[in-house]
């Protein structure tokens, strides 16, 4: 009997995959479509245990939907412009092409070798020109839509990474990526006007509600944030000036005592002459946790009562959210509460939780909604009825109007790094700002260009880039140095999967027959939950964008979604000497100095924690069968999973256990044909039935909740029934219980599926089959185990016939010889029936 040899088993189907393009796809118009897909990951030279999970969750959906008849879209590809390429281009002195491409090519082969189902003629990275010269064209589309524009604007600036960074990417007043401490800096910046979407994004999410999990949904409509309030025009006394404010709360107008304006409000700098305390709030701007703040010298007249109120500018006051000024209202707004104590400014109470409430001074501000007072002829009303009626009488006497808000704001687009998508604009003295004609597309990244992670763009030093002739009157002119945020090219990338070879975005544009509009949308993607926010809502807008150009029928890009956890495992930590990798602790001590070791954390799988697990070395020990196994088994795809080596094993087991039966009966396997029908005469037919049980129970799980882990433990069961069973009483049975195994575990560990599949005398692959199907009948239950409590504790267990009803289950149940002499002498106050299959008496 030949012993399990992973390495050589997945090499072999591997390479008979390839060479017959298996998973290689056309579209079909007759065949129903599939699109399974992925978030792309970032080549950054070796998959992770994160990478090897999200992956082998997508390609157990795509297997199993071949398998059920599908045509299948199921590709991959490189999300390959990015800074850590350009930083190692810094360090090492190698180009970032070089970089990308050589981590490219490793990762591929490591994917590759992990069996995974994609349809490598559809591979794109997103740094070749023939995929980012429509990063260009998009952004041209944007640009004749009024979608794409320029603007000052002060950004958040990494000094140590030399780039723009979005609100996102600020964890803290530091950088994402380095942990830098991040600046403010005034740039132009370019911009795509997602806000013109912002409520069609919001409604959007009422379509998403049966395919996405509820959680992302939220986080997508807090984002968005629309608030529905009034504006209102304070004029600056002694002056011609009027500040608006935005206020979801007019409830409280006559709770306001002073006005706050952003430091980058357009009437700043005219407000006040104190520039070096202006600088100083716009270096601390949406820190929250610190709250500065300059007055001006300068009073507002409130509207609706006509008194002077101070203004003040203030770090905490964002020009991102409504209109860069506020009424702040200190009673009733912790954040003006904490500014007014710390500036001494007045708190006047407007609202009270009801009727006489609110008696003393405030030790916090009261937020809730109550009951009006002090609020002129509004005093006495509930503020659910005053918000209403306040912004009908500002709009009647012309003081203000009633606006909806969003806390989404345009996408800044500009970055100042090389490895990224130019755009596409050239800036003439004469003609202004100029678009690159599309048949100029791509514009190409220049390669005489010295990285050295200085402030600017290093575009700025190619001379070859930069100098250009105006495309409209032919005199000199520059192209624009910035280039853009890669979050652009993840928004699209789904598209261009639509086609094999060149991208021809262009080619679809109205065209009903569009392999583009084919397999559009994705029916099934699957990523991390931390790309909740900022990659799924740019992926609806640019849909959405791309729709009204003509290019696809569909609004949402992914029908379906699925957002698995985190990889984590136990992490050891020296007081001295930090994070440790497992064989620098010997003995719970640091082998360097003797130290204890802190242990028992579990915590995300990360280099710097020293607590990763390398996928080639679970490979080159296990096999990338049981690498997977374990991945799907060890908890719930939206999960995390917790790291273990005693899992690995036991996966590693039972792969290896259902190696020895089929390799031991191979020969009786071959002879028979597998068991169509009932048993004849009764023989096998327990194991029969829970084959058909076993089938239903895996394809529901599949189907309909995508518990693979429960999936997983079902033919783990089945397995040991089968390895029970005596393959001479039912040889028939024993070979349709066997395939019928190997079918359901083919999309789980594909390698051994296929060769245990043809050891058994059946034609490869067994990709190639259909999903077994079961029988209702077969699957049903000739008898259920009851297990019969008194008082919540198991004093016996029985077998019933199945279908009896409850009466019918407690009269057995009281009759049981075993449980009879706990409950004589006692008072049976009732008897509780769970689902046929358990009894619990409760005695008086």
């Amino acid at each position: 009997m030949q012993r399990y040899d992973p390495e050589k088993v997945e090499t072999r189907w591997q390479a008979y995959w390839e060479e017959r393009g298996l998973f290689r796809t056309d579209a079909d118009p007759g065949r129903r479509k599939f699109y399974c897909l992925e978030m792309f990951p970032y080549p950054s030279g070796r998959i992770h245990m994160g990478h090897v999970r999200n992956y082998a969750i997508g390609d157990v959906i795509a297997r199993y939907k071949r398998m059920k008849g599908f045509n299948v879209l199921h590709p991959m590809g490189w999300d390959a412009f990015g800074l850590p390429a350009e930083n190692a281009a810094i360090e090492h002195g190698v180009h970032p092409a070089r970089w990308t491409e050589d981590n490219i090519g490793y990762m591929r082969g490591q994917l590759k070798r992990m069996g995974f189902s994609y349809d490598w003629t559809r591979e794109v990275a997103t740094c070749e020109p023939r995929y980012y010269r429509w990063n260009q064209w998009f952004f041209l589309k944007m640009y004749e839509r009024g979608l794409a524009y320029r603007k000052d604007s002060l950004v958040n600036w990494c000094p140590s990474c030399a780039t723009v960074l979005a609100n996102e990417q600020v964890i803290e007043g530091r950088c994402w990526r380095c942990d830098s401490p991040v600046t403010r800096k005034e740039l132009k910046q370019w911009f795509l006007k997602i806000t013109d979407y912002a409520e069609e994004l919001l409604r959007g999410c009422d379509e998403l509600s049966e395919g996405w999990p509820e959680h992302v949904i939220a986080m997508q409509r807090n984002w968005i944030g629309r608030s529905e309030g009034v504006e209102m025009d304070f004029p600056v006394a002694d002056g011609d000036e009027r500040i608006t404010i935005f206020t979801t709360r007019p409830d409280t107008l006559w709770g306001a005592t002073f006005l706050c304006l952003a430091p980058m409000h357009p009437l700043a700098d005219s407000l006040t002459g104190d520039r070096e305390g202006l600088e100083f709030l716009k270096s601390r701007y949406g820190v929250m946790e610190e709250k500065h703040g300059l007055f001006t010298g300068r009073y507002a007249v409130n509207p609706v009562n006509g008194e002077r109120i101070p203004i003040y500018i203030a770090n905490f006051v964002l020009m991102e959210y409504g209109t860069g000024a506020i009424m702040s209202v200190p009673a009733h707004d912790q954040r003006d509460f904490e500014f007014a104590q710390k500036y001494g400014l007045p708190v006047r109470v407007v609202i009270v939780p009801g009727e006489g409430g609110g008696e003393g001074p405030l030790q916090r501000a009261y937020e809730d909604e109550g009951v009006l007072v002090s609020s002129g002829r509004f005093s006495g009303m509930r503020s659910r009825e005053a918000i209403e009626e306040i912004g009908r009488y500002l709009e009647e006497e012309g003081l203000g109007r009633r606006v909806v808000n969003y806390r989404l704001r345009d996408w800044g687009i500009s970055r100042q790094r090389y490895w990224g998508t130019p755009i596409p604009i050239i800036y003439c003295e004469r003609c202004g700002v100029v678009p690159v004609p599309e048949e100029d597309l791509p514009v190409l990244l220049p390669e005489d260009v010295s990285l050295e992670g200085k402030g600017s763009s290093p575009l700025l030093a190619s001379r070859s880039f930069v100098e250009t002739r105006c495309p409209e009157c032919g005199g000199g002119a520059r192209r624009e140095t910035d280039t853009m945020d890669t979050f652009v090219d993840s928004s699209w990338y789904f598209l261009a999967y639509c086609f094999r070879g060149d991208i021809e975005i262009g080619s679809a544009v109205r065209n009903p027959a569009s392999e583009l509009r084919h397999w559009m949308p994705v029916d099934q993607y699957i990523g991390g939950v931390e790309h909740a926010v900022l990659h799924l809502l740019y992926s609806r807008f640019f849909t959405r964008v791309l729709r009204d150009i003509g290019l696809v029928e569909t609004s949402e890009p992914f029908r379906n979604l699925l957002t698995q956890g985190m990889v984590c495992k136990e992490t050891l930590r020296c007081p001295e000497h930090g994070w440790l990798f497992p064989d620098e602790a010997v003995d719970g001590r640091c082998s360097r100095c003797g130290k204890e070791v802190e242990s028992g954390r579990v915590e995300k799988m990360s280099k710097s924690k020293k607590n990763i697990v390398d996928p080639e070395f679970l490979i080159r020990k296990y096999g990338a069968d049981t690498s997977r196994l374990f991945t799907l088994f060890a908890a719930p795809p939206e999960k995390d999973l917790e790291w273990s080596e005693q899992g690995i094993e036991g996966a590693h087991r039972f792969l290896n256990r259902l190696w020895t039966v089929v390799t031991r009966d191979a020969g009786m396997l071959r002879s028979v044909e597998a068991e169509k029908g009932l048993p004849e005469g009764g023989k096998g037919m327990r194991l029969f039935r829970k084959t058909h049980q076993t089938v239903k129970k895996v394809t529901t799980d599949i189907e309909r909740r995508f518990q693979f882990n429960t999936a997983i433990a079902s033919m783990m069961e089945l397995f040991n029934e089968i390895s029970a069973f005596d393959p001479g009483e039912a040889p028939a049975v024993y070979k349709f219980s066997l395939r019928n195994l190997l079918l359901m575990l083919s999309p789980f560990s594909p390698h051994i599926a296929e060769e245990l599949w043809e050891t058994m005398g059946e034609r490869p692959s067994v990709l190639e089959h259909p999903w077994p199907e079961w029988d209702e009948e077969a699957a049903r239950e000739d008898e259920v185990e009851l297990v019969i409590q008194v008082n919540g504790k198991v004093r016996a267990k029985t077998t019933v016939p199945a279908g009896l009803d409850d009466r019918e289950i407690e009269e057995i149940a009281l009759r049981e010889p075993k449980v009879t002499g706990f409950i004589s002498g006692g008072e049976v106050r009732k008897v509780i029936v769970v689902k046929g299959r358990l009894v619990n008496i409760v005695l008086g």
